[in-house]
């Protein structure tokens, strides 16, 4: 998959290590001389400009990108450079500092197709929030969230549907979706769900059973 990634700071660069251990195309933007060479000298693609700019986003490939994550501190930066990639057809993930005001995080979250707080998931967050990863176990993320892996029964009455259909709980999200035997992977809103699917969803601890039983029941 190709991704797009504005800002080299400390989040930045550990998400596009991630990133690029499993073998992902990862081009980085960003305006800091200093940063630019250190993405260089690391082997990546950079695109020296700023973030917020179309045409700088459009030399990094945003057209063809997955998804793009804004992680610079500046907020409107961020989010400039998620709407451009969701005009793009790219999924987008905004960085947003804790400090925000709960107004401010839903004013940007209703844009965007993710929120991660650095302080809070670090660059783990944000590389979940962009792939879904190869998830095999339960994680924990926070005190009240996890990552779960639920696979799809054949008698499950979501075999035939597609991933926009799956109503579950208000607060679970879907991250990423695998056939059987495959690796998991963001699913586009029209994928088919068959028997033996598995989705990885992110939920409260407490919810985990309702959504297993959304899925299955």
């Amino acid at each position: 998959m190709k991704f797009v990634i504005v800002g080299y700071g400390r989040v930045g660069t550990r998400t596009c290590r991630i990133l690029a251990e499993e073998g992902h195309e990862v081009i980085v933007v960003d305006n800091d001389y200093d940063k630019v060479q250190r993405a260089r000298k690391e082997g990546f693609t950079v695109v020296e400009g700023d973030g917020e700019e179309e045409d700088v986003l459009e030399e990094a490939g945003i057209a063809d990108a997955d998804a793009i994550a804004a992680l610079t501190p500046d907020l409107n930066v961020n989010f400039t450079a998620c709407m451009v990639g969701k005009h793009h057809g790219a999924r987008t993930v905004l960085r947003i500092d804790e400090d925000y005001r709960e107004d401010i995080y839903e004013k940007y979250a209703n844009d965007v197709d993710e929120v991660i707080y650095p302080e809070r998931l670090g660059a783990a967050g944000a590389k979940t929030a962009m792939l879904g990863g190869d998830f095999n176990v339960l994680a924990d993320i926070t005190e009240k969230l996890q990552f779960s892996v639920f696979e799809i029964p054949a008698d499950s009455p979501l075999v035939g549907k597609r991933v926009v259909e799956v109503d579950l709980p208000e607060e679970a999200r879907i991250y990423a979706h695998g056939h059987a035997n495959e690796s998991l992977t963001i699913p586009m809103p029209t994928t088919s769900i068959e028997a033996g699917d598995q989705l990885a969803v992110v939920v409260e601890t407490e919810r985990v059973g309702e959504v297993r039983d959304a899925l299955s029941a």
